[in-house]
């Protein structure tokens, strides 16, 4: 099972205050802060998320087809996660809402491009 995603940024600090306020819904905060690397969740509670400069010094670039999710405990966090999301600059890429019958979900795209969802079962 994955313990945690790392996902590039241009700008470590803008993308850590859009990290800060979407973690703060699922009850977490940073767990590790580094000048280049920020991760977010609490050790032994599932997997987190991190941010990271690349290591080769070269630009962070979004993985086409690369996606990491958020579990909800409800639509209605699913919902609130999603328009914070949007409020906080993200771009949407597909509204909060059923994806057959027993996922729900929201869409969107962090300051730097790269795709999240948030979604209960």
């Amino acid at each position: 099972m994955l313990g945690y995603v790392t996902l590039g940024t241009n700008d470590l600090q803008r993308a850590a205050r859009f990290y800060d306020k979407i973690c703060a819904e699922f009850g977490v905060g940073r767990m590790m802060d580094f000048d280049t690397f920020i991760a977010w969740g609490k050790p032994g509670g599932g997997a987190g998320i991190a941010l990271t400069k690349p290591a080769d010094g070269e630009p962070a670039t979004v993985g086409n087809g690369v996606m990491a999710a958020f579990q909800a405990g409800n639509k209605e966090q699913v919902d609130k996660v999603y328009k914070l999301a949007i409020e906080l600059g993200a771009k949407d890429e597909g509204p909060a809402g059923p994806r057959g019958d027993n996922f729900y979900a929201g869409y969107f795209r962090d300051p730097d491009g790269n795709k999240l969802n948030v979604f209960c079962m």
